[in-house]
């Protein structure tokens, strides 16, 4: 789209500027001001700040950030207006710097990155500023296990804990200029620091890179079901006996079912609009596998000092059917689902003898198994839909026979004005017809034609071998 208009901007009128959202129809879109970004920036420019239309690399960037901002506010904007939800939005060259900076204004705004993106003789480029002022772990794609190997390196030992911080969060902050400025750092003393067994391949590379504001990743489809859904809560407090474990188990199943319900279900629209919502409802996939983890903590050592840990263990098994009932509240159906199905998990992953203390405990539905539909993207088609609107598909590949055409008939058959043929059959409920007059050349082993003739009880054209068994069938009826 900012390809397309940038090709329709008037250089010499920005002010005036309309941003076309279509380009079979010219007159879907919006008007906006070409010669601001629209929202906050970074850093911080005066309202009146206006556009360069040079040639150079920066000003054509500058005003394709521009053209972005305009979109980005045209896309909040409609989603609060039309669906009430309010978002904020990062305006960038890539998806790292888009996430980093849609985060400095929440919880309603956008803010957009200026050039330069590269440094020019003294003066450092924006991108660098913005990022050096980010945490080694707030960095998307450097996860904690990474953050905390760099942190370690960096400090010459490992960080000390915020033991208020159940996440693994540390006292000691090390920033991305910490890292760039360190002495030696680079893709190579990277990779020496965070290679190992099970490490993916050229980590080094891939970490400098994102320190340095780049992202060649491409923005992913969504997906028309989610690949798992989970709830999870961590606890500070002890978890001492199995009737404390059970309520936070209860807890956690009646959030995943109703997470599972919002995410999950559709509405089936050849249902009535008079039957209930449950029976309006459709599951767009059913998850077939329900998995256990809990983070035990360990115990404390000599000096009565714990040592942290973040290793979580689990248990999976078969996701029950009655969790996709619609007709219980989720709180029965996630008691249901504790009794049977959580508690023997949960026994197996810790022997009541032995006790346990834990910080986390996570529910998981996974191992999606999508259900048919009719869009492109489903792994199958919905037949039962497609034979209930096999009529409306097929209405443009009906025959109609005109009279004029039906003239040379038996003298003994009575004549219509028209007769509809169609791939499911003949609809020949204006006229009695032999079958091969409309079918034209089809062989019949016996070399007679099968004529139709009217029921008396319903009117419709049956074939006089079946028409006995069709009188019986509206004499049972009724």
């Amino acid at each position: 789209m900012v390809d397309y208009n940038m090709e329709l901007l008037n250089h010499h009128d920005l002010i005036h500027s309309f941003f076309c959202l279509d380009k079979n129809d010219p007159t879907i879109g919006f008007e906006y001001n070409a010669s601001e970004v629209f929202g906050p920036t970074f850093p911080k420019l005066a309202a009146s700040w206006v556009t360069t239309t040079a040639n150079d690399n920066d000003g054509r960037l500058t005003l394709r950030l521009c053209l972005g901002s305009h979109l980005a506010r045209h896309l909040r904007h409609g989603l609060e207006s039309q669906k009430g939800y309010t978002s904020t939005v990062g305006v960038a060259t890539n998806k790292i710097l888009s996430k980093l900076v849609g985060n400095v204004n929440k919880p309603k705004n956008q803010t957009t990155i200026v050039p330069p993106y590269e440094s020019v003789g003294k003066a450092e480029s924006n991108v660098m500023q913005f990022l050096d002022e980010h945490d080694i772990g707030k960095i998307p794609g450097v996860g904690f296990k990474l953050a905390h190997k760099i942190r370690s390196y960096v400090l010459g030992r490992a960080p000390d804990f915020d033991q208020s911080l159940v996440y693994g969060g540390t006292k000691e902050s090390v920033m991305v200029r910490d890292v760039r400025s360190h002495p030696g750092m680079g893709p190579e003393l990277l990779e020496s620091i965070l290679g190992g067994p099970g490490s993916p391949k050229d980590i080094g590379g891939k970490v400098w890179d994102l320190i340095h504001g780049i992202d060649d990743s491409e923005v992913g489809k969504t997906k028309r079901v989610p690949s798992q859904i989970s709830q999870e809560d961590s606890y500070m407090k002890y978890l001492h006996t199995f009737d404390q474990v059970k309520e936070q188990l209860t807890l956690l199943g009646e959030r995943l079912i109703q997470r599972m319900r919002m995410d999950l279900l559709e509405d089936d629209e050849d249902r009535n609009e008079e039957d209930d919502c449950a029976a309006r409802a459709r599951w767009m996939a059913h998850p077939r596998t329900v998995r256990l983890s809990t983070r035990p903590r360990p115990p404390p050592g000599p000096d009565g000092t714990r040592a942290r840990t973040f290793h979580r263990i689990s248990r999976s098994g078969p996701m029950p059917n009655f969790v996709f009932s619609l007709n219980e509240l989720p709180v029965v159906l996630a008691e249901r689902l504790v009794e049977e199905t959580l508690t023997p998990m949960f026994r197996r992953l810790h022997h009541e003898p032995n006790g346990w203390n834990l910080s986390l405990i996570n529910i998981a539905a996974t191992n999606m198994a999508e259900t048919a539909a009719e869009t492109k993207d489903s792994e199958g088609r919905d037949i039962g839909k497609m034979f209930r609107h096999q009529d409306e598909v097929l209405k443009d590949f009906k025959v109609t026979v005109e009279s004029d055409l039906i003239d040379d008939l038996p003298s003994a058959m009575p004549k219509a004005s028209s007769v509809e043929c169609s791939s499911s059959g003949i609809d020949a409920s204006n006229a009695n017809l032999p079958r091969d007059d409309v079918a034209d050349g089809w062989d019949w082993e016996d070399g007679d034609r099968p004529y139709v003739e009217r029921c008396k009880y319903c009117r419709a054209c049956v074939p006089v071998f079946a028409l006995a068994a069709h009188h019986r069938y509206h004499e049972m009826s009724n």
